[in-house]
Order: structure tokens, then C-alpha cells, then sequence
């Protein structure tokens, strides 16, 4: 994968602040766009956690964003996405919460530790 364009996956809110955490350093560093809350900026790519008032999206809503993503990421074997703990900072998650929401996640996405696992998985490696 030494060849392919790296993206920066990072956690992010609808409205596109990115004032704090991984969406600042995605600012700073890897083309984030102001206003832009979703979707491919730059060397980066948003992942909503958080509403346009900032507020924690429901989990079930995140998973959304996240298959969008998945499938984005499938459809482009010429990245290499690189997954931050999305939504386990700001936005309050653990872990097990959002890591099996990466469960079949293609090869091109390197994904912290322990993620796209799914639910079953990670129970009896824990044991």
C-alpha cells in the first residue's frame, strides 16, 4: 500500500467546524475544508459524529456516514485510508461502540486496533 494516496479518515460534525481533535489536525494538515462536514476534502475524509449544533449523532445515524464511507472506500483501491477513532473522542463513544461499525471493511482502509471486529469477535479475543 507504500504507493497509494493516503486520506486521513477523521470524525466530524454536519456544520464542518473543524476546531478541535482529529477534524483540526485534518484542517491543519490534511485539507480539511471549512464548512465542509462530510465526504473526501483534500488528502482527508469526514466522517459526521456530531449535528450542526454540535451535538453527538445517535449511533445508529453515525453507522450511516460510516457505510457511505466503506463503500467510497471500496470503490477506490487507489487510497489508503487511514481510520482515526472516529467518534471516540469528542463525540463520546468507546470503541466497541463504533469499531464493529467497520466490520468488512476493505483492505485499502488500515483501521486503529482492535476495530472491524464484529461484536462476536471481539467478546471471545477479549477472553
Amino acid at each position: 500500500m507504500a504507493d497509494r494516496r493516503k486520506i486521513f479518515v477523521f470524525g466530524s460534525n454536519l456544520a464542518g467546524r473543524h476546531g478541535l481533535g482529529a477534524a483540526l489536525f485534518a484542517s491543519r494538515n490534511h485539507g480539511a475544508i471549512y464548512g465542509q462536514g462530510a465526504g473526501l476534502q483534500g488528502d482527508s475524509y469526514a466522517i459526521p459524529t456530531k449535528n450542526h449544533d454540535l451535538k453527538t449523532l445517535p449511533l445508529e445515524v453515525v453507522a450511516r456516514y460510516v457505510n457511505v464511507f466503506l463503500a467510497f472506500a471500496g470503490q477506490h483501491p487507489e487510497l489508503e485510508f487511514n481510520v482515526t477513532r472516529v467518534g471516540c473522542g469528542l463525540a463520546g463513544y468507546k470503541d466497541n461502540d463504533v469499531g464493529p461499525l467497520f466490520a468488512g471493511a476493505p483492505d485499502n482502509c488500515i483501521l486503529p486496533d482492535g476495530w472491524g471486529a464484529k461484536p462476536q469477535e471481539q467478546d471471545e479475543g477479549s477472553k
